[in-house]
């Protein structure tokens, strides 16, 4: 959490007459009406972009309140924002707050979750967005490996299901170097095939996850490698395919 954005955020909140109280939120105007973090959230958060400031300290504003209220909605404002008549956003101010929130030791649930139901879903923004948050140094993770930088590759990759393939494969191709990936890159490739906007060749996923050094027991990793094999791209274009998996105990 970066204290200065959360303070920000919090300064903010109480010019708009809303306060923390010892089990939730309340506002000015309804005092006796306890908010969640998520009311809070849905309520105030776009007032953000209204505010007479520069864009980028907008989006700092906004990066503070989603630090305070870990609520994915705060993400959904910031991204009306940036596809909006307005946007977009500067991107250092919004893919470098997603990068530096990504590696924090802290619970990342609304931005991962953001990430890959609207950035990454949309074929729109889903190059720009994986090439920010991760294939833009995915090699400069692999060669200087540290703690931050392993953590955000390892949410990034886990939600990359609905990433095109093209755009995803040379970042998977480069994490596959690095076994400290390979738990996550396996997390990639089977919501690349099981996410219903997720997407991969069968034959490339197949050979990346060969080269996946995992525990004998990993769920589902037989199973996948079954449906590779026999050429499925996604689980809901052939729905029978993983149950004939399971059965058949591939």
């Amino acid at each position: 959490m970066e204290t200065q954005a959360w303070e920000a955020a919090q300064r903010w909140l109480a010019d708009q007459g809303v306060s923390r109280v010892r089990d939730g939120w309340v506002s000015i105007e309804a005092p006796d009406v306890l908010l969640t973090a998520d009311q809070v959230a849905q309520s105030w958060a776009g007032g953000v972009f209204t505010e007479d400031m520069r864009a980028a300290d907008q989006v700092r504003l906004a990066f503070g309140l989603l630090d305070l209220l870990d609520a994915y909605w705060v993400t959904c404002e910031m991204r009306f924002a940036d596809r909006g008549p307005e946007g977009p956003l500067p991107a250092d101010a919004l893919w470098g707050g997603y990068r530096r929130r990504l590696e924090a030791d802290r619970d990342a649930e609304a931005l991962t979750y953001s990430l890959w139901v609207d950035w990454f879903e949309d074929r729109g923004t889903a190059a720009t967005a994986f090439a920010e948050v991760l294939g833009n140094d995915i090699d400069r993770v692999v060669a200087e490996p540290s703690e931050a930088l392993l953590r955000r590759a390892r949410r990034v990759l886990e939600c990359s299901g609905p990433v095109p393939w093209p755009v995803k494969e040379p970042a998977y191709r480069t994490a596959v170097r690095l076994p400290a990936l390979h738990s996550a890159l396996f997390g990639g490739l089977r919501a690349s095939y099981h996410d219903v906007h997720g997407d991969l060749e069968p034959a490339a996923a197949s050979a990346l996850l060969d080269r996946l050094e995992l525990p004998a027991d990993t769920e589902h990793f037989a199973e996948l490698r079954h449906v590779l094999a026999a050429g499925h791209q996604n689980h809901y274009r052939s729905p029978h395919a993983w149950d004939e998996a399971v059965r058949t105990g591939s």
